[in-house]
């Protein structure tokens, strides 16, 4: 071979040998650029990883909590007052009114007062019963609905009793009882329920038990103790009272006071006249 194209020939070796130096430069650069994508795409395990994202800023509606919304207050309304029971409507010391409180402190004004509406009450009866005209409507309204509810036949055995009438049986009893047993079960007169013609002694139609305490026991006192107050009668002289108002207990005793004062009494649950009018009591006379 010629020197020449020796010569020549060293030159295309070099160019080529520069050519694939270059070429593999470039793999090899490839290669590791490559090789960084895939590490950044992998963990440390060799496990796939998402590329890191930018987490968003929290708003302010999400980052506070939001302040809850307190409904505006109902307007309260003003209450409307209820009318209580008027314990003035009528006198408590006017012998006429319905009302009329007479015991050992409160004797009747006049003492010989005498009604002036006195009637005959149509009713069964021991001896004739006289008393005010409403009261005595009362009580033939009364011993009528006792029997139609409860098939009970009731009598009177004593209603009005003037102030003369009142001295007889009260020095009857003075007599048979003394003066100490007398003011215990019957009052004086001028004194008495009796006189002021609202009062009436009940008991049965047959007498059995009439003007005694066992009459609370019988089927005739227990109903007229559990329904007399519709009728606007009184149970004057509870049991459990005889220190307010001075009496035995007497289970054949009512007194008439009106349907609406003996309701509301019933209502309360109060027993006597003396406690419902805040009055004394009156175990004994003044």
């Amino acid at each position: 071979m010629s020197e020449s194209r020796a010569h020549g020939a060293s030159r295309r070796v070099r160019r080529n040998r520069t050519i694939a130096v270059a070429a593999t430069v470039l793999v090899l650069v490839a290669g590791a650029t490559a090789a960084g994508v895939i590490s950044g795409a992998q963990g440390d395990d060799g496990a796939t990883t998402a590329p890191p994202s930018r987490s968003p800023k929290p708003s302010a509606s999400a980052s506070q909590t939001p302040t809850p919304t307190r409904p505006a207050p109902a307007q309260t309304p003003t209450p409307t007052a209820v009318p209580g029971f008027d314990k003035a409507a009528r006198s408590i010391d006017d012998p006429a009114s319905i009302w009329v409180v007479s015991d050992k402190l409160r004797p009747l004004n006049p003492v010989d007062y005498e009604p002036a509406d006195l009637v005959d009450v149509p009713v069964a009866h021991t001896w004739d019963p006289v008393l005010r005209q409403e009261a005595s409507d009362a009580v033939v309204a009364m011993f009528q609905t006792a029997s139609d509810e409860a098939g009970l036949a009731l009598a009177s055995n004593s209603a009005y009793r003037s102030y003369s009438t009142q001295q007889n049986v009260y020095d009857n009893d003075v007599a048979s009882l003394g003066q100490e047993g007398a003011d215990l079960s019957t009052a004086r007169p001028g004194f008495s329920e009796h006189q002021t013609g609202l009062a009436i002694d009940i008991g049965p139609a047959s007498g059995a038990c009439s003007l005694n305490q066992c009459f609370a026991d019988t089927p005739e006192g227990q109903w007229l103790a559990a329904n007399a107050y519709r009728f606007g009668y009184l149970l004057r002289y509870p049991a459990d009272k005889v220190p307010v108002t001075g009496f035995e207990f007497e289970p054949w005793h009512y007194r008439y006071i009106g349907v609406d004062l003996a309701g509301e009494m019933h209502r309360v649950g109060v027993t006597t006249l003396e406690e419902f009018f805040g009055l004394p009591a009156a175990p004994n006379y003044g």
